[in-house]
């Protein structure tokens, strides 16, 4: 579900990376949350969508000291994605496919 190409970030510092929407829906929620929590955090996404087939840059600003995160994205057509454990700090990009 998930594609990631390395580059060198460090916790405490922002973390950027590409988020592609490689499927044939809208993505309509994006949570990003460190896997050490039990809850999905605030939709980054807000009002805005992914629209299939584009991409957006994501920021994670959050200043905590760990590096890796869970990833949910939700569609439009009510599927859900999730993902485990992802080194955001080693994150070039990241991407939503259709299987």
């Amino acid at each position: 579900m998930a594609l990631a190409t390395s580059t060198v970030a460090w916790a405490r510092e922002d973390v950027t990376f590409n988020l592609y929407n490689e499927t044939s829906v809208n993505l309509v929620e994006l949570y990003i949350s460190p896997s050490n929590i039990d809850y999905w955090e605030e939709d980054i996404l807000g009002n805005s969508v992914v629209r299939a087939g584009q991409a957006v840059s994501v920021t994670i600003a959050d200043g905590r000291e760990t590096c890796i995160y869970d990833i949910q994205g939700v569609f439009a057509d009510n599927d859900i994605v999730e993902d485990y454990q992802i080194d955001i700090c080693q994150l070039e990009s990241y991407s939503f496919i259709e299987e």
